[in-house]
């Protein structure tokens, strides 16, 4: 039996490499894992049974649910391999696998209980991870990818499903549940739970090739959802598929390789649509780097941009221009570096480039082999600019691998879907609408739906309603604001909104739930860390926190003097920028360096950082006073504020203070707002006098940057005017 046995897996293996093009990676974690091992593995169609036993070595018993051991075509499976039946609850089921791991036999289980209805990770039981615990046993996590596209799988009206897609196997090096022995009982299960779903998020962005570059994620993005389908629409109503994208990055991407070098940093100053994203990729195609220009700073920080990256040339539109009423400003930029308009490339684009660009379109990765030959996933992929909220803007190299990781991380944990509809009102000039706004929908096959600005209030949830979107981002800023003027229905396609760049505010997270029955996911990061850093998701949510920090992140606390359970956040991850433009050195990366180490990048903020492993932030470290002998966060105070004042916009600065060093001022646009109301509502809430402001001023709008934060340079020009 043993050699029939053989026998058929050789011959499975030949018609699964023949069909599916199977590659295996990390074999050798196999053979070190050891003798007392669980493999555990992703579940993705009724292929990955087969696969595992294929492509395993002999011996290894798989775990499977009763009621799917009753199907007619696995009633036989237990003559080729060890069967053990396991049902929920059910303790007879438990004692079998920790027999079996005991005796140092593989066993191999679906910790999800299920194959997959998502796409991705659905929810991970407790139970392999108990059992290993119990045991001492090692996990071997094994990814199966691909097979999710097959007709095997349950994504028929998800997913473009097609019949010999390429499937790939990763091993990933065998590893314990790392819970100290301390933690006994309930509190031991829920952390060895915890920790089995962290491995396995791990194991699915851990088996990403981040190794490519945008272009070739488009491409193959393309492959795998097909080139008919849409990803791409703005205000203009013109439908992009991928085809028709990548046909338009080789007609401007061609246009515009003839007026730069290949390897220069080209200035983008264009809103939110679909035309700044063929012009992102279009360059990408010919070698160049686009700097996305931050017209929000104002004609001195689009020129220092300009100085710091030594751009030569600036792709913007008229009607843009016109539209944003910048004519000033670009004029002023046109007297140092060329301004091109995209209107008139349009006019000078002849039929000759519109033919070949249908057979670029055809033979797309030829065309990218031949038009940028070599590509360095690790170069520079885009320079955005720092929001200058608190300093002077610095320009942020993020690579191609930094923002496929990113869209990686966040793809081993939702389950966004091919048929999702992403609406992007956020600037691409800040990370948080060009990475996790524009690159990550494009490249995981979802639509995105471009809008030019997140200030028109009115106007975006009537977009939202008309395009049926499922996924938005937006700051709390703009998601209050879309609350006050949206009709109950307008956001009622809506499954994920993400909130980020500013602190969630209570009452933002109330009014959509109440309002709409829609939550709000929040979440934390920077534009050096190609935007997200942590995430609350639908599995792992905690009001208030900012969710867990991504798969690949690392991160270390620095003590600060004066704040408890606390610390300086300082992390390094494959998703942390290369470096900085800084103005002094134009045009030279300044790779990360510090008493850290290489790679380490400080956050500047104060978190901590709680049991279960969610990150709950108490300020920027520039955010905190000091006043008399005692240290404030200045963020605590603004949120003590807007559960205080509600519906109001408030910023908490300092000024100097010669008897106690310094003197908390608050900028509000509430004009009823009284000092004594808020001393009695602290002492209620038990906060120190010190944590209320003396001196109030008030104003119709606190100032804002176009990312949505609080311009805080703009509030302390408001409080040195006040004080004159």
């Amino acid at each position: 039996m043993k050699l029939v046995i053989r026998l058929i897996k050789l011959f499975l293996r030949g018609v699964f490499a023949i069909l599916y093009r199977v590659k295996l990676k990390g074999f050798e974690n196999y053979r070190r894992a050891g003798e007392r091992v669980l493999i555990v593995a992703n579940h993705t169609s009724f292929l990955d049974a087969v696969l595992l036993w294929v492509y395993l070595p002999e011996g290894a018993a798989f775990a499977i649910n009763t009621r799917i051991a009753q199907l007619w075509w696995v009633r036989r499976a237990h003559l080729f391999a060890p069967l053990l039946l396991v049902e929920s609850g059910s303790p007879s089921a438990v004692r079998a696998l920790i027999s079996r791991l005991k005796k140092n036999q593989s066993v191999i289980i679906f910790p999800e209980g299920r194959i997959t209805v998502t796409g991705g990770l659905m929810k991970v039981y407790d139970g392999p991870g108990l059992v290993a615990d119990r045991v001492g046993a090692s996990l071997l996590a094994v990814h199966i990818g691909g097979a999710k596209y097959t007709h095997f799988s349950y994504l028929k009206c998800q997913l473009r499903l097609r019949w010999f897609p390429p499937i790939t196997i990763t091993m990933l090096p065998a590893r314990k549940l790392d819970v100290p022995k301390t933690v006994t009982g309930t509190e031991r299960r829920k952390q060895v739970g915890a920790a089995l779903s962290k491995l396995m998020v791990d194991m699915v962005f851990s088996s990403t090739d981040t190794q490519r570059t945008l272009y070739q994620g488009l491409l193959d993005a393309q492959d795998i959802h097909g080139s008919g389908q849409v990803i791409a629409e703005d205000i203009r109503r013109e439908p992009l598929t991928y085809r028709q994208v990548i046909q338009r990055t080789y007609i401007l991407g061609h246009m515009m390789a003839k007026e730069t070098e290949r390897g220069a940093y080209v200035g983008v100053l264009l809103p939110t649509s679909t035309t700044t994203a063929v012009v992102v990729f279009g360059l990408h195609l010919y070698g160049r780097i686009p700097a996305m220009l931050n017209f929000s700073m104002g004609i001195r920080g689009m020129l220092s941009a300009a100085t710091t990256t030594e751009l030569k040339v600036v792709y913007t539109s008229r009607r843009f221009v016109t539209e944003a009423n910048l004519t000033e400003d670009v004029e002023k930029l046109a007297e140092q570096i060329e301004v091109r308009y995209l209107e008139d490339i349009a006019d000078q684009t002849g039929t000759g480039i519109k033919l070949r660009s249908l057979a670029a379109a055809h033979f797309p990765r030829l065309t990218y082999a031949k038009l940028s030959p070599n590509p360095d996933p690790n170069a520079p992929a885009v320079v955005l600019f720092t929001s200058g909220s608190e300093g002077t803007p610095k320009g942020v190299a993020l690579s191609h691998a930094n923002l496929l990781s990113q869209t990686a991380q966040l793809n081993s944990f939702g389950n966004f879907r091919s048929a999702d509809i992403v609406l992007n009102t956020l600037p691409t000039f800040h990370s948080f609408g060009f990475s996790i706004g524009t690159i990550f929908p494009m490249l995981s096959g979802m639509k995105v739906f471009f809008y030019p600005s997140p200030l028109h209030y009115r106007i975006i949830p009537e977009i939202a309603y008309e395009t049926n979107a499922t996924v938005m981002f937006g700051t709390n800023t703009f998601l209050s604001g879309y609350a006050r003027h949206a009709h109950p229905y307008d956001f009622r396609s809506l499954r994920y909104v993400f909130a980020g760049a500013e602190k969630l505010q209570d009452d933002t997270r109330t009014t959509w739930m109440q309002q709409f029955g829609v939550r709000i996911f929040e979440g934390y990061g920077a534009t050096e860390t190609s935007a997200a850093l942590s995430v609350n998701t639908p599995m792992e949510n905690r009001l208030g926190s900012v969710g867990h920090l991504l798969p690949g992140v690392s991160h270390r606390l620095e003590p600060v003097s004066g704040v408890e359970g606390a610390g300086r956040l300082w992390v390094q991850g494959p998703n942390v920028m290369l470096g900085y433009l800084l103005s002094e050195a134009p045009g030279k990366l300044q790779p990360l360096e510090s008493e850290q180490g290489q790679g380490w990048y400080d956050t500047g903020d104060i978190v901590s950082v709680d049991e279960d492993g969610f990150l709950w932030i108490r300020g920027r470290a520039k955010r905190f006073a000091k006043v008399g002998s005692e240290m404030v966060s200045l963020t605590s105070v603004e949120e003590f504020l807007h559960r205080t004042w509600p519906g109001f916009s408030h910023a908490v600065v300092t000024v100097p203070d010669a008897q106690k060093g310094e003197q908390l001022v608050l900028v509000t646009e509430c004009v009823d707002i009284d000092r004594q109301a808020l001393l009695t509502r602290a002492r209620e809430e038990g906060l120190a006098d010190l944590s209320v402001p003396k001196k109030l001023v008030t104003t119709k709008a606190i100032p804002v940057l176009g990312s949505g934060k609080t311009n805080y340079a703009g509030v302390d020009e408001l409080v040195a005017a006040s004080l004159q």
